[in-house]
Parts: C-alpha cells; sequence; structure tokens
C-alpha cells in the first residue's frame, strides 16, 4: 500500500502551481556560477512585484540593491511603456551581473544602474529632485531605518514602498535575538505599522515583505 502523503508547504505548492519562468531560472544560475549570496526576492513575491507596479501606474521605480538582477526583472515587467528602473548597488561586479540578466530578459534598456554605497547615491537622488512612484529595499538591513527615510523623501504621492526579508527568517520576532539588523528591521516595521504618513500592511510568507503606500496630501 502507498504511504500517504502529509500537505505541501504553501510556498511549494503556489511554486509549482506557477511552474518555472525561463529569465528568472537563467538569473539565478547565474547568481549562482557567479558565487554571489543566493537571496534574490522569492518567486512570490517577484510576482507580487511585477503586478504592484503594473497596478501603481509607476514610470520612475527605485530600486534599492540589485544583486544579480532577479528583483529588477520582476519590476521591469511592470512598467508601461517608456517606464524605467533606477537600481543602486554597492558592486560593480553585481551590478554587472544584473545588467547582463536584465538584457537577456529583454529589458537592459530600460535599467540605470548607479554604484557606491546607497546612502550616498540616495543623497545624491535627493540633491537632484528625483523623485519616483516605486520603491523596492532589498540591501543591506542595518540600512533600512534610513533608506525608509530616504524613499519617504524621494516619493511622490501614492508612492508604493515594498521592502523584503522584513522577518528575517524569524529574528525579527523573537526577543532573544537583539543584533544590530534585527534591532534595524524591528525599527523599520514598527515604522511601517504606525507612521501616519503610510498606508501600510506586512506579508509573512517566505521572509516576510512589507508593503506601504504613500498618502496622497489633503
Amino acid at each position: 500500500m502507498k504511504a500517504e502523503q502529509g500537505p505541501v508547504a504553501p510556498e511549494r505548492y503556489i511554486e509549482e502551481l506557477f511552474g518555472q519562468d525561463e529569465a528568472l531560472e537563467r538569473a539565478l544560475a547565474g547568481i549562482r556560477t557567479e558565487g554571489m549570496p543566493e537571496i534574490s526576492v522569492a518567486p512570490g513575491y517577484g510576482r507580487l512585484l511585477t503586478l504592484l507596479v503594473r497596478l501603481s501606474g509607476a514610470r520612475e521605480v527605485l530600486e534599492i540593491g540589485a544583486l544579480g538582477g532577479y528583483s529588477g526583472i520582476c519590476l521591469a515587467r511592470g512598467l508601461p511603456e517608456g517606464g524605467r528602473i533606477t537600481s543602486l548597488e554597492l558592486l560593480e561586479p553585481y551590478a554587472a551581473v544584473a545588467r547582463r540578466h536584465m538584457t537577456e530578459a529583454g529589458f537592459g534598456e530600460r535599467v540605470d544602474y548607479i554604484i557606491g554605497d546607497a546612502k550616498e547615491s540616495l543623497a545624491r537622488l535627493e540633491a537632484e529632485g528625483r523623485r519616483f512612484g516605486f520603491f523596492f529595499i532589498d540591501a543591506d538591513k542595518e540600512g533600512y531605518p534610513f533608506y525608509l527615510d530616504m524613499a519617504l523623501r524621494l516619493a511622490r504621492p501614492g508612492a508604493v514602498i515594498a521592502a523584503d526579508n522584513v522577518l528575517l527568517r524569524g529574528r525579527t520576532a523573537d526577543p532573544n535575538r537583539v543584533g544590530p539588523s534585527v534591532v534595524a528591521m524591528r525599527e523599520f516595521n514598527e515604522r511601517i505599522a504606525t507612521d501616519e504618513r503610510l498606508d501600510a500592511t506586512i506579508l509573512p510568507a517566505y521572509d516576510g515583505l512589507a508593503l506601504a503606500v504613500v498618502k496622497q496630501s489633503e
């Protein structure tokens, strides 16, 4: 008699339902080949980013943390004709890999990379008077509170802010964990939940995704 199988994890069920995506699988393989950290946004949240960019109608997207271009592809898929991504990446080799994967996916001409410390790059964008309708934060976790500050300063009214890994594999909710990344993420999450300029929520699947909309001025 065949043994009865137990329930499938919800995330696994969903990924099997949607199947593999050639461009994204190629990006993951490239990241692995280059020996880069395999920490791209989860597939389900990648699809959500595409939907959110499309629903928001944003023409200018700011990505904080390019890594190997996986999230960039997801963001670009939701852009309207003429829309562009500005992507901040600390490391030139990572940006080169991201650009290659974006180009292979057909979006190489729709992204501009700024290399260097994201804090300095954000200050420069503010000085230039740049404004964005969508933000995706997926960089060093200790910087999340600062990145939220800058997103609010660079946001158009109604802009969407998305941030990945806000649960830190359960560490954020564990009162016994007090490392700098955990403390910074707790501050970020508390501000997402309480800042009166935002309508927000946190999705608990995968490693947690914070979503917020910047309220329109009254």
